[in-house]
């Protein structure tokens, strides 16, 4: 009889062993699907896209000068390149986004993008954003490379904001889609002034945007309005500064005496207006976009480039104005797009034609730098599926002319025909 209680007391023992080992067990199983699921979680919030631009680029002439992709080599008209290779990281929190892009191509390797954008909690419609992004002014610049229905932006837009990103800090102003007053958004920001590189001054640049973006249903048509405005310094740490004037009648560039001394800032400032306008028929979507830029421009002798580095050359201030204008038919479905688009760039309103170049006593001259261009874009872009796109597009690019300007009495031989695949993932 005790030999049967004792059996039986082990057996129980054996028994509440086994169940403890199960539990826990099951207990270390559950620990880890739970850490699997915050691991799944976190990577769900983790996003990987890019995409590349492989093209083959035809020009007019050996060593052309070009806004489209920039100047071809001294013994070369023609030219493959890889113009982008495109690899974004994101994060993508509840109320934040981490976002780092990297430019990859022939040239080497750069990061273009590092920013954070936070959202407010409670609106949700205030948001910050720092680090590395787009300048918040105008349409064109901040549109998709991915959507681009030409090749580059407009000669006006890459003059302006070389690099097209700045390093600095913006405030958003947008509702919840739900709100009436969605379709208004606010940007704006201090930025250095100086593209991607490091702060050279004291002084920051203001850039804000006002915008309105919206769709009717019945027709079925998209509209967008925006003013923008850019208030900025250039530095300028030599004391030769220039600026338009007559002297006996002759146009040319007469020295500011008063101000030129170094370490003075000079003012840089635009104003843009745009505007979009899209209707949906039987002969698909037609689309008209615009937009049109003008202010003051320190800049070079040699180029009315923004300036991006410290200024160790004579400083030169020009009055411009420039515009880009969209027209595109895509056809139903979406699958192909006629694009016409017309760009101007004027780098300096006082003075054109024959009067650039005229040689005045005790003036600098004027020169190539002051003379407008104008280009003419036709493009035919088929879209072969979400992730694969081919772009054919030509570049007519006329200049203006002048009798008193070496190299420029007729028009450059500059044209670029561009043929162009996309593929994004």
């Amino acid at each position: 009889m005790k030999f049967m209680n004792l059996k039986l007391l082990v057996l129980i023992l054996v028994l509440l062993v086994g169940q403890g080992k199960a539990q826990t067990a099951k207990d270390s199983l559950a620990e880890s699907v739970a850490k699997l699921t915050k691991s799944v979680q976190v990577l769900e919030r983790i996003k990987v896209s890019g995409f590349i631009h492989a093209q083959y680029q035809k020009a007019d002439t050996l060593g052309a000068k070009s806004f489209n992709g920039g100047d071809f080599a001294e013994a070369s008209s023609q030219r493959f390149m890889v113009r982008r290779g495109y690899l974004r990281f994101e994060y993508l929190g509840k109320l934040s986004t981490y976002s780092v892009l990297i430019n990859a191509n022939e040239r080497g390797v750069s990061v273009l993008d590092a920013y954070f954008n936070i959202k407010e909690p409670w609106l949700k419609a205030f948001s910050l954003k720092g680090g590395i992004f787009y300048r918040p002014f105008g349409y064109e610049l901040g549109y998709s490379r991915v959507l681009r229905e030409s090749p580059e932006l407009g000669r006006i837009n890459q003059l302006l904001f070389p690099g097209e990103r700045d390093l600095g800090a913006s405030v958003t102003f947008q509702m919840p889609v739900k709100s009436v007053f969605h379709p208004i958004k606010i940007d704006a920001g201090l930025f250095t002034g100086n593209g991607i590189n490091p702060e050279t001054d004291d002084k920051l640049d203001f850039i804000g945007r006002v915008g309105v973006a919206d769709e009717l249903k019945k027709p079925k048509i998209e509209y967008g309005l925006g003013f923008s405005y850019y208030s900025g310094f250039v530095y300028h740490a030599k004391k030769e500064v220039y600026q338009i004037d007559y002297f006996e009648g002759i146009q040319a560039f007469r020295q500011l005496m008063a101000d030129s001394v170094p370490g003075n800032y000079y003012k840089r400032q635009y104003l843009g207006f745009d505007g979009q306008f899209s209707v949906h028929s039987f002969i698909g979507k037609t689309t008209l976009r615009g937009e049109y830029i003008y202010g003051k421009q320190p800049g070079a002798e040699k180029t009315s480039i923004s300036p991006i580095i410290p200024i160790v050359y004579n400083l030169y201030l020009r009055k411009f104005q420039g515009a880009t204008v969209f027209l595109i038919q895509s056809l139903p479905k979406n699958m192909h797009s006629i694009v016409l688009k017309y760009d101007f760039y004027d780098p300096n309103t006082e003075i054109a034609g024959n009067d650039i170049g005229k040689k005045a006593t005790n003036a600098k001259t004027t020169n190539g730098t002051d003379v407008a261009f104008s280009t003419w874009g036709f493009g035919w872009i088929t879209d072969f599926n979400q992730n694969l796109r081919l772009m054919l597009y030509y570049d007519l690019v006329k200049n203006e002319t002048s009798t008193n300007l070496a190299g420029y009495t007729k028009d450059l031989k500059d044209n670029v025909f561009t043929a162009r695949v996309q593929y994004k993932f």
